[in-house]
C-alpha cells in the first residue's frame, strides 16, 4: 500500500525555501511506502488533498480538512505555529521544523559582534579613508564575561545558549517553568523562571527575545521591563515581533535607555517604510532571515527522514 503525500514549499523571495527534485528523491528514497508529489502550486495541491494521508507544507487552512478526509499528519519545515490553522480537536497530528537553531545562533552571534567590534563605525571610517584607531578602539567591546539573557529558553534558546559559551560569557535562561540546567552550563550560567525576569534584567548586557507569538506572549515585555535594562545593554529578537509594543522600542532606542537592537521579526511584515525602526543608527533590521541557509531544507529533509518511525505510526 502507498501513502500519498503532497509536497507544496514553495516560496516566492528566497530560493533556499523552495523544496527542489533532489530532495524530493531523497524523501522517496528514504520513505519506499509514500508516495510523495511536489507541487508547484496552491491549486495542485488543494486537489491532491482528497487523497492525502500526510502533507508537508509551509501552512495549512482550517477550511481545507473537508477537502482532506485521509489526513493524518502534516509536517513543516516552520518553527513557529502561526500558519498551522488547524483546530486542536482534528484528529491530525502537526509536526513543526526544530533544526533553526544553529542557523539562529549564527545570526544572534554575528549580530553581536557586529556591535561588540564597532563594524559599523569601521565601514564609515573605511569609507573615508581615516585610520581612526583611537575613536575605535573607544567603542570596542566582548562578550567575555558577559551576561547574555535568553527570553524563552526552549529549543532555539537552548542551542544560542551552547554556542556562546566558547566565549566565556554568562547564560542566564529565562523559562516560564523550572528546568534542569543543561548539560553545557558552568556554575556560573542559571537557568531561572519568569518571575525572576526583573531581577535578572538590571545585570543583563545582552538580552535576545527566542519567544513564541500568540495571545500568551502579546507584550509582555513591558515598558517597567525596558528601564530595568542597563544603558549598554543590546537587544536580539529572533522570535516574534509581538512580545513588546515596537513604539516602546523605538522609544527607548531613539532616547538611548538601551545601547541597540538586532531585529529579525516585527509586529507587522514586512516592516512598513514609514516605521522609524528603519532611521535609527543603534538598529540593525534583517527581514525575518535569522535561519536562512542554503542547508535549510537539506536539514528539513534530514529531519523527516530521523522522524520515519514517528510519521509511519501515525498512519497505521
Amino acid at each position: 500500500m502507498s501513502f500519498q503525500v503532497p509536497v507544496y514549499l514553495t516560496h516566492p523571495q528566497v530560493p533556499a525555501w523552495n523544496f527542489s527534485t533532489k530532495q524530493l528523491e531523497k524523501l522517496q528514497n528514504a520513505f519506499p511506502e509514500l508516495s510523495f508529489h511536489l507541487c508547484p502550486n496552491s491549486r495542485e495541491f488543494y486537489i491532491r488533498l482528497a487523497e492525502a494521508d500526510g502533507v508537508i507544507g509551509w501552512f495549512f487552512k482550517e477550511e481545507w480538512l473537508a477537502q482532506a478526509p485521509k489526513l493524518k499528519w502534516i509536517s513543516t519545515p516552520a518553527a513557529g505555529k502561526d500558519w498551522m490553522k488547524v483546530p486542536e480537536s482534528a484528529p491530525v497530528q502537526i509536526f513543526h521544523g526544530s533544526f533553526h537553531g544553529p542557523m539562529i545562533a549564527e545570526s544572534v552571534i554575528g549580530a553581536m559582534f557586529y556591535f561588540l567590534k564597532a563594524f559599523p563605525l569601521s565601514l564609515a571610517f573605511q569609507k573615508e579613508k581615516k585610520w581612526a584607531r583611537v575613536k575605535i578602539s573607544q567603542q570596542l567591546a566582548s562578550l567575555y564575561q558577559a551576561q547574555v539573557t535568553i527570553l524563552g529558553f526552549g529549543n532555539i534558546g537552548q542551542i544560542i545558549a551552547q554556542r556562546l559559551k566558547v566565549f566565556d560569557c554568562r547564560i542566564v535562561g529565562v523559562k516560564r517553568k523550572s528546568i534542569p540546567a543543561p548539560v553545557y552550563f558552568s556554575a556560573s550560567d542559571s537557568v531561572v523562571t519568569s518571575d525572576k525576569l526583573e531581577e535578572v534584567l538590571k545585570s543583563t548586557d545582552h538580552l535576545v527575545f527566542a519567544l513564541p507569538g500568540g495571545d500568551e506572549t502579546q507584550e509582555i515585555f513591558t515598558n517597567t521591563h525596558f528601564d530595568l535594562l542597563p544603558e549598554h545593554c543590546l537587544i536580539y529578537n529572533i522570535g516574534r515581533g509581538n512580545v513588546y509594543c515596537e513604539a516602546d522600542l523605538v522609544s527607548v532606542l531613539t532616547q538611548e535607555k538601551i545601547a541597540g537592537a538586532y531585529l529579525d521579526v516585527f509586529e507587522t511584515e514586512p516592516l512598513p517604510e514609514t516605521s522609524e525602526l528603519w532611521s535609527l543608527p543603534n538598529v540593525l533590521i534583517q527581514p525575518h532571515l535569522s535561519a536562512a541557509s542554503p542547508h535549510y531544507l537539506d536539514l528539513f529533509a534530514e529531519e523527516l527522514i530521523a522522524r520515519k518511525k514517528e510519521l509511519m505510526a501515525s498512519l497505521d
